[in-house]
C-alpha cells in the first residue's frame, strides 16, 4: 500500500494526477501509519496538493481537502508553518470554506505547539489573515480564528503582537463589519482578558473592554443581554471582578436591574443581568454579594414568584446556584417564610411545568438539597429536611413518581435529587419507612437506559458511602446496596437454561 501511496503522490506532484487518482489516493492513506507518510513525503507533493486546490472543481478540492488532512497530520507542526507558510496563507483567502476550515485547523496544531507558534508571531501576513476569518461567513472558520488567537496571546510576544501594533487596526476593520462579527471579537477579547491580569490589561488599554461595557450599560436592550453572557464570562475569574468592580460596573448592573421596574423591554436582559449576580455570588461570598446588592435577591424572588415561565426558568437556575454552597444556602433561610413558600411553587413546578422547566426545577433543588458529610451539623440538616418537606405535602413520593416517568431527562432529574439527600440521616429515614422504596433503589429492570443506569448506581453509592447507612438501613438492605455497588452500573444476571429433551 505504501508504494502505491508513493505513486499516487508522484503523479499529483507532476499535477497530471486525474480525479480517479486523487480519490484513489485518499482511500489509500487511510491503510497506510503516520510514521510511513512521513518518510515517503516530499515537499513538492505537498505544494502540488495545495496547488490542485485553485481550481473551480468542487469534487476535485474536495478531495485534495481529505488528502491534505491525512498527510499534514502526519508532519510536525513545527515543519508545516516552516514550509508551507504561503499555503497556509493562500488557503486562509480560499472561497471554499472546507479549505479554510483545514487551513484554520493546521494553524490551531501550529499555536498549541511552543516550537511552532513563535513563527506564526513573525508572520504579520498571516495574522491577519486569521483575523480576518472572525468576519467569515461560516462560524467553524470564525470559532477557530478565535481559539487561534486567543492561544497565541497566551504569551507576552503574543500579546504585543495582537495589541501593540497595526494588527489592533485589523481587528477594528473587522469589528466594523456587522454587529454578529463585533460580538464575535468581543467574545475573542473576554477570552484573552480571562488568561492574567496582564492581558485584561493589554485588552483594557486597546479599549475594546471599555466599549463592551458601554454597550453593556448602554440604551439598546438587544445589545445588553448579549454582552452581559461576556461581561459574566470576565467575571469568572478574580482579576476580571476586581477590574469590573473599580470600572464601577457591578454597581450600574444592580442600578439598572433597580430601574427594571419601569422598562417595558427589561424580559430582554433582565435574566442575563440576574445570572450575572448568580455567578458572583458563587465566586464570592454570596452573603457579601446579597447584603451588598439586596435588589439582586429581591429580583430573583420576583422573578421566581411571577407566571412567566421564562423569568421562573431564571430564577430557578440561580437560586440552585446561590444554594450550591452552604453560605448561600444560610442567606436564602434568612428569608424565612418566603422561601419556604416559593419551594413549594418549585415542587409545583417539578410536577406541573413543561419539560424544560420541570428538569430546571429537579437540578435546582439538587443543588439546594445536598450537603457533604463535613458539613453536615444539626442546624444544617433540619434546614435541609424543612426545606424538603416545603416541596410537597409528600416529597418523596412527588421525585418517586417522576422517577418512573418514562422520559429519560426526568427519570435522571429525579434520581439525582435522591442522590442529593442520600447522605443525610432524615432521608436515609424517610427511605426506610416508604413502603417498596428500597426495593426500587435495588431493582435494575426499571433502568431502561445507559443515563439513567448511571444515576441509579451514582444514587447506591451514596447511600453505600454514607456513614449512617448501616445503622439506618439495617444489615440486610445494606448487603443488598454493597452487592449492587460492586456489580456496577450494568451488571445483568445470568439466567441459566436446561435443555429436555423432545422439547420443541
Amino acid at each position: 500500500m505504501a508504494e502505491a501511496v508513493a505513486e499516487l503522490l508522484e503523479r499529483a506532484a507532476r499535477r497530471d494526477a486525474a480525479l480517479e487518482d486523487l480519490r484513489a489516493l485518499r482511500v489509500a492513506l487511510q491503510a497506510v501509519p503516520p510514521a510511513t507518510l512521513r518518510a515517503r513525503l516530499g515537499e513538492h507533493h505537498l505544494g502540488a496538493l495545495f496547488g490542485l486546490l485553485a481550481v473551480n472543481d468542487r469534487e476535485q478540492v474536495s478531495a485534495c481537502v481529505s488528502i491534505l488532512e491525512r498527510l499534514l497530520q502526519a508532519l510536525d507542526p513545527l515543519y508545516v508553518i516552516q514550509n508551507l507558510r504561503e499555503e497556509l496563507q493562500k488557503g486562509l483567502f480560499h472561497p471554499d470554506d472546507s479549505v479554510k476550515i483545514l487551513t484554520m485547523s493546521q494553524v490551531g496544531r501550529i499555536v498549541e505547539d511552543s516550537d511552532a507558534v513563535t513563527e506564526i508571531l513573525h508572520s504579520p501576513e498571516l495574522l491577519r489573515q486569521i483575523i480576518n476569518c472572525i468576519g467569515g461567513e461560516k462560524i467553524a472558520v470564525a470559532k477557530e480564528a478565535i481559539k487561534s488567537l486567543s492561544r497565541i496571546a497566551r504569551s507576552q510576544e503574543g500579546l504585543e503582537a495582537l495589541f501593540g501594533s497595526s494588527l489592533l487596526s485589523d481587528l477594528r476593520n473587522v469589528m466594523a463589519m456587522s454587529d454578529v462579527v463585533r460580538y464575535r471579537v468581543y467574545e475573542l477579547i473576554v477570552e484573552i482578558s480571562s488568561v492574567s491580569a496582564e492581558s485584561l490589561n493589554y485588552c483594557a488599554n486597546s479599549g475594546l473592554i471599555p466599549e463592551l461595557i458601554g454597550e453593556l450599560t448602554g440604551e439598546d436592550v438587544l445589545v445588553r443581554a448579549t454582552c452581559i453572557e461576556m461581561v459574566t464570562s470576565l467575571a469568572h475569574t478574580a482579576h476580571g471582578r476586581q477590574y469590573l468592580a473599580q470600572q464601577g460596573v457591578t454597581d450600574k448592573v444592580s442600578n439598572i436591574i433597580l430601574g427594571a421596574e419601569s422598562d417595558p423591554f427589561s424580559s430582554f436582559y433582565l435574566p442575563g443581568f440576574v445570572k450575572f449576580f448568580g455567578n458572583l455570588a458563587v465566586v464570592d461570598s454570596p452573603q457579601q454579594i446579597c447584603e451588598r446588592y439586596p435588589v439582586f435577591m429581591e429580583k430573583v424572588f420576583e422573578m421566581a414568584e411571577s407566571q412567566d415561565p421564562t423569568m421562573i426558568g431564571v430564577a430557578v437556575d440561580t437560586l440552585g446556584i446561590l444554594g450550591s454552597n452552604v453560605e448561600g444556602k444560610q442567606v436564602l433561610q434568612k428569608t424565612r417564610s418566603r422561601f419556604q413558600n416559593l419551594l413549594s411553587k418549585i415542587g409545583h413546578q417539578a410536577k406541573n411545568a413543561p419539560s424544560e422547566l420541570r428538569l430546571r426545577c429537579l437540578d435546582a433543588i439538587s443543588s439546594l438539597l445536598y450537603l457533604p458529610p463535613e458539613q453536615q451539623t444539626e442546624d444544617l440538616l433540619r434546614m435541609t429536611e424543612s426545606w424538603f418537606t416545603s416541596l410537597s405535602s409528600q416529597p418523596l413520593e412527588l421525585f418517586r413518581s417522576i422517577s418512573t416517568q418514562p422520559f429519560p431527562d426526568l427519570h435522571c432529574g429525579a434520581l439525582r435529587v435522591f442522590t442529593a439527600i442520600a447522605n443525610q440521616p432524615w432521608a436515609q429515614k424517610l427511605m426506610l419507612n416508604s413502603p417498596g422504596f428500597v426495593e426500587y433503589v435495588v431493582d435494575r429492570s426499571v433502568e431502561p437506559d445507559k443515563a439513567s443506569k448511571d444515576a441509579k448506581y451514582e444514587l447506591v453509592k451514596a447511600l453505600v458511602n454514607s456513614k449512617t447507612i448501616a445503622e439506618i438501613f439495617g444489615n440486610q438492605y445494606y448487603l443488598r446496596l454493597r452487592a449492587y455497588l460492586h456489580e456496577g452500573p450494568y451488571y445483568v444476571k445470568a439466567v441459566s437454561t436446561t435443555a429436555v429433551e423432545g422439547a420443541e
